[in-house]
């Protein structure tokens, strides 16, 4: 029986091509977008799942309360570490200090890269479960050795065994090749940990960790946690929650230091803070991307009902003949099922030839490595579950709507198609354009917010504003020479020091006393150390006072203020004001206007500026727009090389530094913009295949009016009108609906654009005028037609 099912639905598929083309096509489609977006979750959901330890590893945090505002930070002091496991060992198996990942020069007789990676504590082996190629985890416990990542260690020895061969790191420290590890996979946060080297060497060699008055003021450190196998996350995490506030000085405790644990499976997808809570983060994206595969899913499904119940006057007599002949009601559903079903499987098996084309675009776009997971056993399982699912949700209300047919009504012609039949299709037409107009909408709306924040004025000239990276001392030492040959090149227009480009502040100070601070105020500044010549290369704007300047030697204690800094002090005339930060005095000399250096979608924050040659990381060149940027480029790197012969060139545009702030919402709009065309192109074939149907139905109708004088846009306007009001109807269902989802989308950004009402009349006016060129076609050939042949057997 199921076997007959089966060759009638081939039959079906094969005599109407076109229904079978729209429906097929449209599903597959449908279904592409679906495992496209199942296949970015899953690698979203499946983040740092790669560690054997995943359930009980975390990263130590703390919160400190600054003005009533809690905030949280992964930054922690490096004494940290020993004082959880003197304290509470009991309750961990691995405490581990790291210095972070960041870029350092890797030398290796005349080869010299730049790899990313890190000082850690010799326990990071076995806590991340460490996949040994060459040697063991303990490689780490002699302090003068390192472990290499596997494409490290074969962009420095090649085919050689790399062990115990000597490399050098940033010019400084010698170590020894111990081991090597298989890289680690690219969805995890330690993706670019290309070498692991050990914390002591670190701490034993940074002179500004010695001198550091207060230690535990020195929130500069990572620290990562293994609890034990008995242990409870949350348990353990409220025990240790005074571990730093025991320590402090009563004026730091004022901040209400919290140290806590944030679970790595919470790193990926929960990242954002509020009032030192884990509010969300990229798991509002997760969610919104399954939402919006579930609608175009829907959408699909959709379409096939609808071309399915538009053709009911075809296939009432085969179900009146099939009633008569005995077949029971579940015998025609289940036919109609395998029907479904069988369309469904055509459109599956495209669609995975669709996503196997589109996979390295959506990739460039999403910024990820997806594959189809042909070797998968649970991929190819949710597949199955998947194409049951799209069978019954297209198929369930075709097959319950044929099968109710009467056969006495049928086979006498009785059959009612009227306005009653075909109410159900044009609530389903209003329910896809809801969602189309819907995408619309929130499309246009996140690119909005976007480019509202790409025009923002970030108080700072940015053209030509190139960054190059301080990877060893030997340029901080010849710096004079280095600036004076740069200048003397033509290359250079200005050059400084700073210890963060202006894309970012990487330190924030609470210790800043001022006159008139109120006794609830916590002195918290972002702080940036400078050189002279800061100002002038960047092209701040000064608002009041005046710029550093090497005629005046007291500028060794001056500061300069942003206007963030001012209006939170309460600064009426805030140059010649003495602002005290450890002890130490620094008088006022100048107010800049507020740079944007941290989020474009959050106020500037107080900021500090000191000249301070001990901590910069950052040297900051203006190009000479005299010169092609390349070539400056190729005469500064010249130079750099002359004075710093044993490390790499590395520079950044300031400019492309910037729009990395911009990159994951300009990521997730462009994926939601595609699904949103995508939706469209659904719908358009669902009513493409609908109004074939009715200019197929209304033939006749078409042919009297016709021979009656109606011109062809009279016929025209006949047919498409109903479609127009389905669509308006749509309109007014969807405005509210994105108002109301966009409203709340927006609300993450305090600095954001308005929802002009241009907006949705815009998105109101397009789904019109596609809904128009969609119908248009059917309805100006059934205009044109000949009546002749519609009524010559009347």
């Amino acid at each position: 029986m199921i076997k007959n099912y089966f060759k009638i639905a081939i039959r079906n598929v094969s005599k109407h091509k076109v229904f079978s083309i729209i429906n097929i096509g449209g599903l597959a489609v449908g279904m592409a977008v679906v495992i496209l977006i199942g296949l970015w979750m899953w690698d979203e959901l499946s983040y740092n799942k790669h560690f054997a330890n995943y359930d009980r590893l975390a990263r130590v945090m703390q919160s400190q309360t600054f003005n009533g505002v809690k905030g949280a930070q992964t930054a922690v002091p490096y004494l940290l570490g020993d004082e959880i496991k003197e304290k509470y060992g009991s309750d961990f198996k691995y405490v581990v200090m790291a210095s972070g990942e960041n870029g350092h020069v890797i030398t290796v007789g005349d080869k010299v890269l730049i790899q990313t990676g890190g000082f850690f504590e010799p326990a990071i082996a076995e806590m991340l479960s460490l996949k040994m190629l060459k040697g063991t985890r303990n490689g780490l416990a002699d302090p003068s050795s390192i472990l290499l990542s596997a494409s490290a260690a074969k962009a420095f020895f090649g085919d050689t065994d790399p062990i115990n061969k000597m490399l050098k790191i940033d010019n400084t420290h010698s170590v020894k090749v111990t081991g090597v590890y298989e890289n680690l996979p690219y969805n995890t946060d330690f993706k670019e940990l290309n070498f692991i080297a050990p914390w002591k060497l670190y701490i034993d060699n940074e002179e500004w960790i010695e001198k550091a008055s207060n230690p535990w003021r020195r929130n500069s450190f990572s620290a990562y946690a293994q609890i034990a196998d008995n242990a409870d996350m949350t348990r353990v995490s409220a025990k240790i929650k005074d571990v730093k506030l025991n320590k402090v000085t009563k004026a730091d405790a004022a901040f209400k230091p919290v140290v806590f644990l944030h679970p790595m499976d919470k790193w990926h997808l929960y990242s954002k803070f509020e009032n030192g809570i884990s509010v969300g983060g990229r798991i509002t994206f997760v969610w919104l991307f399954g939402i919006i595969g579930a609608f175009v899913l829907l959408l699909a499904c959709i379409n096939f009902m609808n071309l399915s119940t538009a053709r009911s006057e075809k296939r009432a007599k085969e179900v009146g003949i099939r009633k008569v002949a005995g077949s029971e009601r579940w015998q025609l559903i289940l036919q109609f099922f395998c029907e479904s079903f069988l369309i469904v499987l055509f459109a599956f098996v495209l669609s995975l030839v669709l996503v196997q084309l589109v996979l390295p675009m959506f990739n460039g776009v999403a910024d990820k490595r997806l594959s189809i997971l042909w070797s998968n056993s649970l991929f190819w399982s949710l597949c199955i579950g998947f194409c049951m699912l799209t069978a019954l949700l297209s198929g369930s209300y075709p097959a319950l709507y044929l099968s109710s047919f009467q056969p006495v009504k049928v086979l006498k012609g009785k059959l009612r198609t009227g306005r009653l039949a075909s109410l159900p299709r044009k609530v389903l037409v209003v329910l896809q354009f809801t969602v189309s107009i819907t995408l619309i909408i929130g499309t246009v709306i996140v690119f909005r917010q976007i480019q509202y924040a790409q025009d923002r004025s970030v108080g700072y000239n940015r053209d030509g504003l190139v960054i190059v990276p301080v990877r060893t001392q030997s340029v901080l030492k010849h710096y004079d020479a280095l600036r004076n040959d740069l200048v003397k090149s033509g290359a250079v227009m200005e050059m400084s020091q700073s210890s963060n480009p202006t894309t970012g502040v990487w330190a924030i100070n609470n210790g800043y006393e001022w006159k008139g601070m109120q006794p609830g105020d916590q002195g918290n500044f972002g702080t940036v150390a400078i050189s002279h010549d800061f100002g002038k290369t960047i092209g701040w704007q000064i608002k009041a006072g005046r710029d550093f300047s090497r005629e005046y030697p007291s500028d060794s204690s001056a500061i300069i203020l942003n206007e963030a800094a001012v209006k939170f002090m309460n600064l009426k005339n805030p140059v010649g004001e003495i602002v005290k930060c450890d002890g130490k005095s620094y008088q006022v000399i100048g107010v800049i206007k507020d740079m944007v250096m941290d989020s474009p979608y959050t106020p500037v924050f107080r900021t500090v500026f000191m000249l301070d040659y001990s901590w910069v990381n950052i040297i900051n060149v203006k190009l000479n727009p005299a010169l092609d940027s390349k070539e400056a480029l190729s005469k500064i790197g010249a130079i750099f090389r002359k004075y710093d012969p044993e490390a790499p060139f590395e520079y950044r545009f300031i400019k492309e530094e910037y729009s990395i702030k911009f990159s994951d919402e300009d990521r997730i709009g462009k994926l939601a913009s595609g699904f949103a065309m995508l939706a469209i192109l659904i719908s358009c074939l669902g009513l493409f295949g609908l109004a074939s149907f009715v200019a197929e139905q209304r033939t006749k109708e078409i042919g009297v009016r016709k021979v009656l004088g109606a011109t062809v846009f009279n016929l025209w306007r006949l047919i498409s009108k109903d479609f127009v009001l389905l669509v308006i109807i749509s309109f007014f269902i969807a405005t509210p609906l994105a108002y109301y989802f966009m409203s709340g989308w927006l609300q993450r950004f305090e600095y954001r654009t308005e929802m002009s009402w241009w907006i949705f009349v815009f998105a109101g006016l397009a789904a019109i005028l596609i809904t128009l060129l969609t119908v248009s076609y059917q309805a100006i050939k059934a205009a044109i037609a000949n009546p002749v042949k519609s009524l010559r057997t009347e």
